[in-house]
């Protein structure tokens, strides 16, 4: 492909992604993720990720982008912000992970996907490509800090230097050539606020999570009884955590997203407030049925609140 097509592809794509919402569009060359390989290995073989035993599934797949698209050549990341601004309002007694407040944002975000892969085609022709939003075995954060639209922070989270953390990440993987950006340096310094912060020692040092005590992975991922040893250390999150979030500097930059499918819907706003403690199944059903809260069920938030109010998990007071 000519220099000046690929550039015309190139700046078409990204103001494509703006119109559509995402706010930082980044390409890297598709290739394999050979500098992750060990750490990968090294993190799976500690155990970090818990009871997550798909984390051990496709191994190959999530390091070459090849595997899931033969023929790859460009992987676009791209961020879309769902950080909700003045939480004045909602003084939760249960808390709820923002990324959570409105519709699950794995649809959200995939129809806008299939948008732009639509609108790609029409403009430049047929090319194989595939869309991803946290849904298949590819290093997310790892592409999109190749592509130069943060680094990776000490809490492992993708930090922007405009904008912070409170972003959905999303991929294009396509065998389409394109120009690729750079990847940024590490702005963290000597800042170690997520460390210290964590209320469970799930932040170790050198940037590493051992997700079997992140509070995210234990009020959603794990679907047993939470471990004794975190009693009293799980705050008053019941779903997810913002925690290292919250104390990162970085985030001080973050603005009020403006998407209406992501905005605080009544069903958090009386959850949080602690009113749907007696909730039945039926209920929680019908109102999160496009919430990411369906994912941890009923049972899972029953777990969390018992857990929280009592240090007691909920299979523990039946036995």
């Amino acid at each position: 492909m000519k220099p000046s097509e690929k550039n015309k592809h190139t700046n078409f794509l990204k103001e494509q992604a703006q119109l559509l919402g995402f706010d930082f569009c980044g390409i890297s060359k598709a290739e394999k993720l050979s500098t992750e390989e060990q750490n990968l290995s090294d993190w799976l073989s500690k155990g970090y990720h818990g009871k997550m035993a798909w984390m051990d599934n496709h191994f190959d797949k999530r390091l070459n982008p090849a595997e899931l698209v033969p023929g790859a050549k460009s992987v676009v990341s791209l961020m879309y912000n769902y950080y909700p601004g003045n939480e004045g309002s909602l003084n939760p007694t249960h808390r709820v992970a923002r990324y959570a407040y409105g519709k699950d944002y794995h649809n959200v975000i995939k129809e806008k996907l299939r948008s732009l892969l639509s609108i790609l085609r029409n403009e430049i022709g047929d090319f194989a490509g595939r869309a991803f939003v946290d849904s298949a075995p590819i290093m997310e954060r790892q592409w999109a800090a190749r592509s130069g639209l943060g680094w990776l922070g000490k809490n492992t989270l993708l930090l922007n230097k405009e904008r912070g953390s409170y972003f959905f990440l999303a991929e294009l993987v396509i065998d389409l050539e394109l120009d690729y950006d750079l990847p940024i340096r590490d702005y963290c310094g000597s800042c170690t606020r997520c460390i210290d912060a964590c209320p469970t020692e799930a932040i170790l040092e050198g940037g590493i999570l051992d997700a079997s005590r992140c509070i995210s992975y234990l009020t959603i991922e794990l679907k047993e009884a939470i471990p004794d040893e975190f009693k009293g250390k799980t705050g008053n999150w019941i779903f997810g955590c913002d925690i290292c979030q919250e104390v990162c500097p970085w985030n001080r930059f973050s603005k009020a997203h403006d998407e209406p499918e992501f905005q605080l819907t009544d069903g958090i706003r009386k959850l949080a407030s602690g009113a749907w403690r007696d909730i039945t199944e039926e209920v929680f059903n019908k109102v999160f049925r496009y919430s990411p809260l369906k994912r941890t069920k009923y049972q899972g938030i029953m777990r969390n609140i018992t857990f929280l109010s009592t240090g007691v998990n909920d299979q523990e007071r039946t036995d």
